[in-house]
């Protein structure tokens, strides 16, 4: 059997590759940047959200499931009609174009966004009412959207959308590489400013889950909520990350009131809220379906930074983290 993988060479996508490979599928290979496939096997260019019906069609030759990694997202440079043409429109062409020529899976990488905003506070599992607050979250949403409302115009299952919280791994970005950077500078922070509590999912766990899924004889459920099997807090995070630097915590006790103060005088208030929201996720639907969440996400995150730590110690010989 063949699965078709879109952003096969981004942070998830290069991970669900080689987990599938290792589980003894073959892989096509689609990305937005075709220049980047030189030499990989059964490479394709992933057509643009406009293109023909016969350019979607034709990457399902000899395919049985597809998994959608491709997306939009980091890029502050891209308004609303650039998130709704990748995010929306170009998986909603896929979605059909899978539900006409395929007879598997079809699954789609979807956020947390497309349900919540980020300053939400509380528990996100299956049944949290949509309510997306930014661009990249309404794309996402309208992209699950798309590809449920495919599938079942073509009177099939199998098409399902993996919300997914921040994830972690080996070449992360967003707010969880900020983070990096700030456990890795060593200067004490505040312990109030830390209190907020997260859901995280690893690289890993992600491509076990897409793994499963496409295995697993039975059909998926249209919506699965990720993550680790526990949620942490920003100060566990930082302390995790200061560990595989090889550096202590430095958290110092001081009350939130003048961090809260200076947020509002500048105008910050949302992302003062944003900052300190709890975000729970509860991954227990796939978990009950038999797919394992990572289970030690302190000592995952630890790990990485020791594995960068190394990395930039080979890279500058004498320059390793100080403790």
């Amino acid at each position: 059997m063949k699965v078709l993988v879109t952003g096969a060479i981004g942070f998830i996508g290069r991970r669900v590759v080689s987990r599938l490979r290792e589980a003894g599928f073959g892989i096509r290979i689609a990305s937005r940047q075709p220049q980047q496939l030189a030499g990989a096997d059964d490479a394709v260019a992933l057509p643009s959200a406009d293109a023909s019906d016969e350019a979607f069609l034709a990457l399902m030759r000899e395919v049985t499931h597809v998994v959608h990694c491709a997306a939009l997202n980091n890029d502050r440079n891209a308004g609303e009609a650039d998130f709704q043409a990748v995010n929306a429109m170009l998986t909603g062409r896929l979605a059909r174009a899978a539900g006409a020529r395929t007879d598997g899976r079809f699954i789609y990488l979807s956020s947390i966004r497309a349900v919540v905003g980020a300053g939400f506070s509380g528990t996100i599992d299956e049944t949290t009412p949509p309510a997306p607050q930014d661009a990249y979250g309404r794309s996402k949403r309208e992209g699950e959207i798309k590809t449920l409302e495919a599938f079942a115009a073509a009177g099939r299952a199998g098409a399902t959308a993996l919300r997914l919280p921040p994830v972690y791994g080996e070449g992360m970005k967003g707010n969880l590489r900020a983070l990096t950077r700030l456990a890795a500078n060593g200067l004490p922070l505040p312990a109030a400013a830390l209190t907020a509590v997260r859901s995280l999912v690893s690289q890993d766990a992600v491509a076990g889950a897409v793994t499963h899924l496409v295995t697993r004889p039975a059909p998926p459920r249209p919506i699965y909520v990720l993550s680790d099997a526990s949620p942490v807090a920003m100060a566990e995070i930082i302390t995790a990350f200061r560990r595989g630097y090889g550096r202590p915590a430095r958290l110092f006790p001081m009350p939130a009131w003048p961090l809260r103060l200076l947020a509002t005088l500048l105008g910050r208030q949302a992302s003062w809220q944003a900052f300190m929201a709890t975000q729970i996720c509860d991954p227990s639907l796939l978990a009950s379906e038999g797919w394992m969440p990572e289970t030690d996400t302190p000592g995952r995150l630890e790990e990485l930074a020791r594995q960068a730590g190394q990395n930039d110690s080979g890279k500058r010989p004498g320059s390793g983290p100080s403790p």
